[in-house]
């Protein structure tokens, strides 16, 4: 007798093959049988009129330290994440020395939005190298999850304060660096994670440790996984366009090739979007990447579903008058008294009266961009929009909030006022930063379809407060196979390849990703047709009160791991069959067990 049959559905493998109609059978948290009339089982889901289809997979997460203290992986969980990979843009939490963990905390609520006082009041702690991090960590979850080795944490624990003022490394220094990525790899560490991106900076408004790191470095590092048959690299890199060098793109990518020839050739991918204040760069990375492809070199781009944005609102990190001194003035207050103050006609006309005060600048980790976009608001209301009950992140410019400013005759600052006290101050608007410079997602289309593109940057766990893109898998499915008018499409199995056999080989994790005898049991029932997102919303469950924005889905009759059904109907269920997934002889040796 098997221990769970899914019958009548349409199953997608994973390979990009057709669906077709057959029972999956599971026994023992694996595939048993692909088929007809396969026999009983303890529990039967009947998916007729659904698609059945392989776990999906998320290669770009920051769960690094929600999962010391939570078991839920939420928001990740509600979108058909069965595997989640951590430690992205070279930011974590080890290895790390006892005297040291403020100053992760620092960096990582400056360059992923977690809040400070949930990190401080929520990490555990129980550990100091990244073997010891790994072994604290793995206790059941609802989903599986990897750990990458993170630069900024590494080098902050081999170099002490020099690391932090962007001192070169010394031929010891990157010794012991290597050594130290080696023990993580060797533990079963899933890849090597580094961050050099203008924008990101420690809550204290300074440099990320290993932004500046040399060539030297790198390719110390790099070497760690010669001889090892596991392990991927993952960076992210603005190329110093806040810099305005124009030798800094071939001089920061000729550095990341010389990472990943250092490495032996192991998978590389990078972080590509479309920049407003660089629109053709992200071509320029794909030339690039495709030579770097011609020589030899295992290089991919991470592709984000939609436009890379944040959720503006009086309730978020940030909206567009949290530098007004009326505003700051009444800030403190909890969100009904700023609502009743801001909708008095007198404090409306002073406020949009004034200028904005400078968010920028030392002690904070806001970017210049920030004062940037805020000095020219009319062109940053082009492309912000209303985000409703059914979000639509691909809005055409007669929807903008510039247009419903014209149609009410108003200025947009006024209108932008006015749309955040709907909802009693609660309602969003949403801003695509990056991927949306010709108002479509023409670019995004063309950079999926790229061969050598995974799809990648949810951010799941990060930037809690304007952000929630770890809803990506189902906008993927939704949008991109379903709902899109703007322009082309993907197959649907084509979409679901992309979401699990694709990234699953590119990981390396040959136990996932496809639906086939054998393989672990992570599954998806999905009822395609009434698949949709729902609008995000802002929630206080962070330890210390802290405040997240969760988006969650319909349509996800069940998702199952190893097995076990974790979210059943949309519910998260009380199931927790998730465990750490270790790479190498490491995980080896686990599946043998």
């Amino acid at each position: 007798m098997y221990d769970l049959l899914i019958t009548g559905g349409t199953i997608f493998d994973g390979t990009g093959a057709a669906g077709r109609k057959a029972d999956v059978a599971v026994k023992d948290g694996k595939i048993a049988a692909v088929g007809e009339n396969l026999g009983a089982a303890r529990r039967t889901i009947d998916a007729t009129g659904h698609i059945v289809t392989p776990g999906f997979l998320d290669v770009h997460t920051h769960y690094d330290g929600q999962v010391s203290w939570d078991d839920k992986f939420e928001p990740s969980c509600y979108h058909g994440v069965t595997t989640a990979v951590m430690g992205s843009c070279g930011v974590g939490f080890a290895p790390v020395k006892p005297t040291d963990h403020q100053k992760l905390i620092s960096l990582m609520e400056g360059v992923e939005e977690i809040p400070g006082a949930a990190l401080a009041e929520g990490l555990t702690w129980n550990w100091e190298s990244v073997p010891d991090y790994m072994n604290a960590i793995d206790f059941p979850h609802a989903i599986d999850f990897a750990v990458q080795v993170v630069h900024d944490p590494l080098r902050m624990y081999v170099m002490g304060d020099r690391a932090v003022v962007n001192e070169p490394a010394t031929p010891a220094d990157i010794a012991e660096m290597k050594r130290l990525t080696r023990e993580a790899l060797e533990a079963g560490a899933v890849g090597l994670s580094i961050g050099r991106s203008d924008v990101h900076r420690t809550s204290e408004g300074q440099w990320t440790p290993s932004s500046e790191a040399g060539k030297d470095e790198l390719a110390g590092l790099a070497e760690a996984f010669r001889g090892l048959d596991h392990g991927v690299l993952q960076a992210v890199n603005d190329f110093d366009l806040e810099r305005d060098d124009p030798n800094a793109f071939e001089y920061e990518f000729d550095l990341l090739e010389a990472f990943v020839e250092a490495s032996g050739g192991r998978p590389f991918s990078i972080s590509l979007m479309q920049r407003d204040f660089a629109p053709k760069q992200w071509k320029d990375i794909i030339a690039r990447g495709e030579a770097a492809k011609a020589r030899g070199l295992d290089m991919h781009f991470q592709v984000a579903p939609r436009g890379i944005g944040v959720t503006l609102g009086l309730t978020c990190t940030f909206h567009p008058f949290m530098g007004f001194p009326s505003y700051k003035k009444i800030s403190h207050l909890p969100i009904e008294e700023r609502v009743k103050v801001m909708r008095d006609s007198a404090f409306k006309a002073q406020m949009l009266s004034e200028k904005p005060d400078q968010l920028a600048g030392d002690g904070t980790p806001i970017p210049p961009l920030a004062d940037k976009l805020l000095g020219m608001i009319d062109f940053v209301s082009c492309k912000l929009f209303r985000l409703g009950d059914n979000p639509d992140y691909e809005q055409s410019p007669e929807t903008s909030v510039y247009k419903l400013a014209v149609a009410d005759g108003v200025m947009p600052i006024e209108k932008i006022y006015d749309l955040l006290l709907e909802d009693d101050g609660h309602a969003f608007l949403y801003f695509p930063i990056y991927n949306y410079t010709d108002l479509n997602f023409n670019a995004v289309e063309t950079m999926l379809k790229h061969p050598q593109s995974i799809m990648g940057l949810s951010d799941g766990g990060a930037h809690v407060g304007t952000v929630c893109d770890s809803s990506f898998p189902s906008y993927m499915l939704a949008h991109w196979s379903r709902d899109r008018s703007r322009g082309g499409k993907l197959e649907l199995a084509e979409a679901i390849r992309k979401l699990t056999s694709e990234l699953a080989d590119y990981m390396g994790f040959a136990d996932r990703g496809r639906i086939e005898v054998g393989k672990k049991a992570d599954l998806n029932v999905i009822d395609y047709e009434g698949l949709k997102l729902l609008a995000p919303r802002m929630v206080h469950d962070l330890p210390a009160g802290g405040a997240r924005l969760i988006q969650k889905a319909k349509g996800y009759k069940a998702t199952i791991v190893s097995g076990e059904v974790i979210v059943e109907d949309g519910v998260l269920t009380d199931a927790r069959p998730g465990r750490l997934v270790r790479g190498g002889a490491q995980g080896k040796e686990k599946a043998a067990a």
